[in-house]
C-alpha cells in the first residue's frame, strides 16, 4: 500500500456587515454609480470606517455627477445597518468626501490603452467543486451566504449584519476527503443571551446550526467534526461600532482562500484599466478554461504587467504537475486565444457595465450570474482544438 498524503487546509469568509466589505460595498457602489453615467470613468475609490464615521478617498476622473453620500447611505442600508441596536446606522453616520482627480502622470500612459499600473495578477482552478473552486473557502463562502440570507428573511430575528465563518478541511491524497472543523461567528442581538449575560443561549447556538450550518456543510459533517458557534461567547458590538474597515484589506476571502498565491492588489473601487481588478479576473477565466477542458486538475495562471504599457510583460501557465499538459506548452495558446491588454480585456469581460457592488461580498470567483462573466468557460472548445491532445 501506498503512503497517504493528509492534511488540513482551512479558509475563511466574512459577511457583507463585516467592517472591511462594508468599505468594498461602497467602493464598489461609488464605482457602480459612475459607471451608469460614464462608461470611461477612472476609478480608484477608498473607503475607510470607524465608529460613526466614513471615510472616502481616492482619484476618480469622469463627466458623472452623482450625489456621493446618497451612494454611501444606499449601500450601507442595504448591507443591513439600519438600527441603532447594531452600533451602525446608515441614516446619522458622518461622511467625509476627499476624492480628487487621477494624476496626469499615470493618465498619460492609460489614455493610450496602456495598464494603469505594474503588477502581477493571479487566477486559479481546480476540481475540488462544481464551481472549480478550492473546496474550503468555497464552503465558508456559501456559509457566509447563507448567515446573510437568514438574517435578511428574518428567519432568525436576533442576526446582527457582521459575521465570519471558516472552514476547515481535512485532504487525503491531495484531495479533500471531510470538513474537520467549522467556525462561525455572527452578531446579535441581546435578545439570545444566557441568564449570566456573557453568552448566547444554547438554544439560540441550535437554531443556528439547523438553520444556517446544517443546510449547507451537514452532508459533510461526521461525528468528529468540531463546529464552534460564536467561540468567544457573544457578539453584540460588531461592523464599524467593534472596528474600523479599509477597502481591500480581504484579498483572501476575496480570492481564493489561500490556496493559490496572490499577487497583491485589491479588487474593489478600481474601474477596469487597473488591471488588479480586470486581469485577474482574466487570469481566473484562463485557468477555469484549462481545468474545464480536461488539461489539468489544478491550474495558475499568472499575468504581469509594466504601467503604461498595454500587453502584458510575462504570461506563466503552471499545472502543477496534475494534466495531460504541461504550463509551457499553453503559454502560446493562452496568449493567441484571450485579449491580454487591458482594453482587449475590458472588451472581453463586458468591465464597463456596473456590476460590481455584487462582487464585493462572498468571494469575486465561483459565483453564478451573467455579469460574472470571467466564470464562464466558453473557451474550451476552441483550447482543445489548439492543443490536439
Amino acid at each position: 500500500m501506498h503512503e497517504k498524503n493528509g492534511y488540513f487546509f482551512t479558509s475563511e469568509s466574512v459577511t457583507e456587515g463585516h467592517p472591511d466589505k462594508v468599505c468594498d460595498i461602497v467602493s464598489d457602489s461609488i464605482l457602480d454609480a459612475i459607471l451608469k453615467q460614464d462608461a470611461k470613468a477612472r476609478v480608484a475609490c477608498e473607503t475607510f470606517v470607524s465608529p460613526g464615521l466614513l471615510v472616502v478617498g481616492g482619484e476618480i476622473t469622469t463627466s458623472a455627477k452623482i450625489n456621493t453620500k446618497e451612494v454611501i447611505r444606499n449601500a450601507i442600508k442595504k448591507i443591513g445597518y439600519d438600527r441603532d441596536c447594531f452600533g451602525f446606522n446608515y441614516n446619522h453616520c458622518a461622511i467625509a468626501d476627499v476624492i480628487n482627480a487621477q494624476s496626469p502622470d499615470i493618465a498619460q500612459g492609460v489614455d493610450t490603452g496602456g495598464a494603469g499600473d505594474q503588477g502581477l495578477m493571479i487566477g486559479f482552478a481546480c476540481k475540488e467543486t462544481p464551481e472549480l473552486m478550492p473546496m474550503p473557502i468555497m464552503l465558508a463562502h456559501k456559509l457566509a451566504m447563507k448567515l446573510t440570507e437568514t438574517r435578511k428573511k428574518n428567519i432568525l430575528p436576533y442576526l446582527g449584519p457582521d459575521g465570519k465563518t471558516q472552514v476547515t478541511i481535512e485532504y487525503v491524497d491531495w484531495k479533500p476527503k471531510r470538513i474537520d472543523a467549522i467556525v462561525l461567528s455572527t452578531q446579535h442581538t441581546e435578545a439570545i443571551l444566557d441568564k449570566t449575560g456573557d453568552k448566547i443561549t444554547e438554544k439560540s447556538k441550535k437554531e443556528i446550526f439547523d438553520k444556517i450550518i446544517d443546510p449547507v456543510l451537514g452532508k459533510l459533517i461526521d461525528k468528529d467534526t468540531d463546529i464552534y458557534i460564536n467561540p468567544t461567547g457573544k457578539f453584540i458590538i460588531g461592523g464599524p461600532q467593534g472596528d474600523t474597515g479599509l477597502t481591500g484589506r480581504k484579498i483572501i476571502v476575496d480570492t481564493y482562500g489561500a490556496m493559490a498565491a496572490h499577487g497583491g492588489g485589491a479588487f474593489s473601487g478600481k474601474d477596469s484599466t487597473k488591471v488588479d481588478r480586470s486581469a485577474c479576473y482574466m487570469a481566473r477565466h484562463i485557468a477555469k478554461n484549462i481545468v474545464a477542458a480536461g488539461f489539468a486538475d489544478k491550474c495558475t495562471v499568472q499575468l504581469a504587467y509594466a504601467i503604461g504599457v498595454a500587453e502584458p510583460v510575462s504570461v506563466m501557465v503552471d499545472t502543477h504537475h496534475t494534466g495531460k499538459v504541461a504550463g509551457p506548452a499553453l503559454e502560446p495558446i493562452v496568449k493567441n486565444i484571450f485579449p491580454l491588454t487591458p482594453k482587449g480585456i475590458t472588451d472581453y469581460l463586458q468591465l464597463r457595465r456596473p456590476i460590481f457592488a455584487q462582487t464585493a461580498a462572498y468571494g469575486h470567483f465561483g459565483r453564478k450570474g451573467k455579469d460574472f462573466t470571467w466564470e464562464s468557460i466558453n473557451k474550451v472548445e476552441e483550447l482543445k482544438k489548439a492543443v490536439k491532445i
